[in-house]
């Protein structure tokens, strides 16, 4: 896992040359954009959602369940993601979609996905093989999907440029980025962190807590701002010395949530074990937040070290798939 989050920025570079060179159709008239996968190859999605926002017309749906929604239908895009090919959450949102004639486009390094998609001529992203961890393919994911939309005339090439920077940026500060994720690690072992940011950064809260989970097999939780606010700062209230508050900022993120996250911080420093924030590097907000992707992936290994947790190992997933296999 070292190993695959060191050659991040290679992963990066890697995906961009795949992105250029996949053949997909354009989409035609599309009214909404589901993407569906699950964990590693589902986060990509929050991503796009993110990163799109404020630069496509049409609704944006990370969708990460069996069933699909019922709007599906031939004026939907349908970007189905899994790693594996083999995950049965999105093979059974894939099959059905397929009654739904939705312009599809799968993005998978083989497995039933893969040969379904090239059996029914779906346009086909096929990603290396040989990674034993979705989670450790996020670039491979989020880059894909960056460019089936691209090419299927969603949205123009702004993105690549933007990609290229990052790739010399994680190159260049790779260094940096370890220490300071060690130190953050030794800060949340014997805690419980809770992550915040700006609603356009849940993306990377997310990616940060699935990370922790797998690799350091360490629990936390994330909110977002404006929205914690309005609830979740009232459950602050009383000794929350076990937790750690991690804030994950960039110095351009919306005043008024910055204001927010300013004030708020008075709550936590009284009430939590300890507060820090982490502020991102870089120019555009798709540098910034795969600066901080890289960070907190560094953070989840360092932790694992420290706690002498095997990164690589899922045991508990492995025993739930072969539980639920029984019952196919």
């Amino acid at each position: 896992m070292e190993e695959l989050i060191r050659d991040f920025p290679k992963q990066l570079e890697q995906a961009i040359q795949i992105g250029r060179e996949a053949q997909v159709q354009k989409a035609g008239d599309i009214h909404e954009i589901l993407i569906c996968g699950m964990g590693g190859s589902g986060v990509g999605a929050n991503f796009i959602q993110s990163f799109l926002s404020d630069v496509i017309d049409v609704p944006i749906i990370a969708h990460k369940d069996y069933d699909i929604p019922n709007f599906v239908d031939n004026n939907t895009l349908a970007i189905i993601s899994s790693y594996s090919g083999n995950t049965e959450e999105t093979l059974s949102a894939y099959r059905q979609i397929l009654a739904r004639e939705a312009k599809i486009i799968v993005i998978s390094s083989g497995g039933e996905l893969s040969a379904e998609a090239q059996n029914k001529g779906h346009d086909l992203i096929a990603l290396p093989t040989g990674y034993s961890a979705p989670r450790a393919c996020f670039g491979f994911s989020v880059v894909a999907q960056l460019y089936a939309l691209e090419k299927a005339g969603c949205i123009s090439n702004f993105f690549e440029e933007a990609l290229i920077d990052t790739v010399e940026r994680l190159q260049l500060e790779q260094g940096n980025i370890k220490g300071k994720a060690e130190q953050i690690a030794g800060l949340i072992e014997h805690k419980i962190p809770v992550l915040y940011a700006a609603k356009r950064s849940t993306p990377t809260l997310l990616r940060w807590r699935q990370q922790l989970n797998e690799n350091a097999k360490h629990l936390c939780w994330h909110n977002e701002f404006p929205e914690m606010n309005h609830n979740e700062i009232v459950g602050w209230k009383g000794d929350r010395s076990q937790l750690l508050v991690i804030a994950l900022r960039h110095r351009d993120d919306p005043a008024r949530t910055q204001l927010r996250i300013d004030l708020t911080k008075e709550v936590f420093q009284h009430w939590a074990g300890g507060y820090m924030e982490v502020f991102s590097r870089g120019q555009t907000f798709i540098e910034k937040s795969l600066y901080l992707v890289h960070l907190g992936d560094w953070v989840s290994c360092m932790l694992a070290n420290i706690k002498g947790e095997d990164p690589d190992e899922v045991k508990v997933i492995d025993h739930l798939k072969t539980e639920l296999a029984k019952y196919n």
